[in-house]
């Protein structure tokens, strides 16, 4: 070897190599997406991810059960219950696919986003655990007394003002959603099964899922009452009657408005939550507490705060650190689950990590091509698409729809103005206020593309949402009239036998080459085989 190839061997191996000569699909083993060997991200940041991803984070969630209200539960949900196994085990592969061919403050902050889910996801489903009957020879216990069940899409800060005395655990968040994003091949056998008692297959294959979890029998009893809702859909609704019938327990029912910008709409959706504080009450014989409610929001609004400071400098700088999968699956728990000790815990290193970058003027994602901004509802069996479209074609996602929905503080200064706020934020739900809240709502896409300083769009095509699927011609006018690159990328939200992930690649492929004339940063990324992938 003469001295400048041995001069480049020794770089490469201390900094990494330079993106284009990584050839990350060439470390993936065929069909099952694991690596062949793990990434060299050079010296520093590949012992980075081995002591403080790899080995914090498998440290840490034996922690976190050994933390918890009853660690030897998690054993006997492990045998219990299906998802849980499926989950937990390959929990390290899924932040080895959204955290693919990241850098320096990159990497560090995209991290502990993932940290912070899993905290709170090991928080959730240990506390089911602890209180499930079904664990428990049929017996209830304190637990079980003190947990409120509700459905993943009632936003959490409902129960706030009984935040010192019980904990709220979202139904299908962990069981679900999580699911989803970590191995996307669970979620499929629950699909199945509602389907098999005649359920068809058209619906929305998550409100499929979720009612299907309960077909199998695998949701932890867990409380002594249910809160649900109506969102994001009806299919939500017909899910609703199918757990009630299954779970046989009193239940409240919040039905959220579509079109929420009616104020005597919004005074109605107050009188739910009024109606929800009540049925709790009654239900556990603890009143109703102001001071509670108010401390848990104010630490919620202080999240928020800095989630506009993340926005500032996304949308303003080439500085941010966070890249797109776990800025979007970050927020959406965040925001949705409500106020809890870890948020706090990560926005503070991730602060630091950010003020690092500005102060630095660390150019984060230096491959960037194109911004890009992310509308609609994503497929959650490839959440890490856009750390493909990174790494391959250098496809930035700057910002999604989802993050963008509870872009509010609620303010705490009256008991009128803050059941105000609730409600406002109560209906901004989850694929609610941009998806299936009107058609000029949908159309902020314009005024959030321009705000963060986009030039294309990745639109997703949920195919199996009939309210996202009649606005898809409306787009295409649009798109055209102002002259948007715009990718669709079809999906069936949780059900990967639809639209493949490779199927994704190709649709981004073919768009890149022949619509932008692009060549691939990563060509081993083109094409590869990862059917059988977690």
């Amino acid at each position: 070897m003469d001295k400048a190839k041995m001069k480049k061997a020794l770089k490469d191996f201390w900094y990494g190599k330079p993106h284009g000569e990584r050839r990350l699909g060439d470390i993936l083993e065929d069909k099952t997406g694991l690596y062949k060997h793990r990434e060299w991200r050079g010296v520093k940041d590949t012992m980075y991810y081995f002591n403080n991803i790899w080995l914090y984070n498998y440290a840490q969630m034996v922690a976190d059960i050994l933390k918890s209200e009853e660690p030897l539960a998690f054993f006997k949900g492990v045998w219990r219950y299906r998802w849980v196994g499926q989950t937990y085990l390959p929990v390290l592969h899924w932040f080895d696919r959204g955290l693919q061919g990241l850098r320096g403050e990159a990497l560090r902050a995209s991290a502990w986003h993932y940290r912070a889910m899993v905290s709170m996801t090991i928080q959730q489903f240990q506390r089911m655990f602890a209180a499930d009957t079904k664990l428990h020879n049929g017996k209830q216990n304190d637990y079980y007394d003190h947990t409120i069940a509700h459905k993943e899409t009632v936003w959490g800060g409902v129960f706030y003002p009984w935040a010192d005395k019980f904990k709220h655990v979202p139904l299908e968040m962990i069981p679900y959603f999580v699911t989803c994003h970590v191995n996307s091949h669970t979620v499929l056998h629950y699909i199945d099964a509602v389907q098999s008692i005649g359920l068809p297959g058209d619906p929305c294959p998550m409100c499929q899922a979720e009612a299907g979890i309960f077909v199998q029998d695998d949701v932890p009893d867990y409380s002594p009452m249910f809160i649900t809702s109506n969102e994001a859909c009806d299919a939500s609704v017909a899910s609703t009657a199918l757990q009630d019938w299954f779970f046989n327990k009193p239940l409240y029912a919040m039905p959220q408005p579509m079109q929420f910008d009616d104020p005597l709409v919004k005074k109605h959706c107050a009188k739910e939550i009024e109606g929800a504080w009540k049925f709790v009450e009654e239900m556990t014989g603890v009143p109703f507490n102001w001071d509670q409610l108010v401390k848990n929001l104010e630490a919620q609004n202080e999240l928020q705060r800095f989630e506009w400071e993340k926005w500032d400098v996304a949308a303003n700088t080439n500085y941010y650190p966070i890249n797109g999968v776990a800025q979007a699956l970050y927020r959406i728990y965040q925001s949705q689950y409500g106020e809890n000790f870890i948020w706090h815990e990560v926005d503070a290193r991730v602060r630091r990590i950010m003020e690092r970058c500005v102060r630095n003027k660390t150019v984060t994602f230096p491959e960037t091509r194109h911004r890009m901004i992310a509308w609609s509802c994503a497929p959650l069996y490839y959440s890490n698409w856009c750390t493909w479209a990174y790494n391959c074609w250098g496809l930035n996602v700057i910002i999604n729809m989802d993050s963008l929905m509870f872009d509010m503080t609620i303010r705490t200064d009256s008991y009128e103005n803050t059941l105000e706020d609730m409600a406002q934020y109560h209906m901004w739900a989850p694929m609610r206020r941009m998806a299936v809240g009107g058609m000029h709502h949908f159309f902020e896409l314009w005024k959030y593309m321009e705000q963060f300083n986009c030039d294309m769009v990745a639109m997703y095509d949920q195919l199996q949402c009939k309210g996202a699927q009649g606005m898809h011609g409306v787009f295409e006018d649009e798109f055209r009239k102002r002259n948007i690159h715009a990718i669709w990328i079809p999906h069936a939200l949780p059900d990967s036998r639809t639209v493949s992930r490779a199927e994704i690649r190709r649709i981004i492929n073919d768009y890149m080459t022949t619509v932008m004339h692009e060549e691939p940063l990563d060509p081993s990324l083109l094409e590869f085989d990862d059917s059988m992938s977690w």
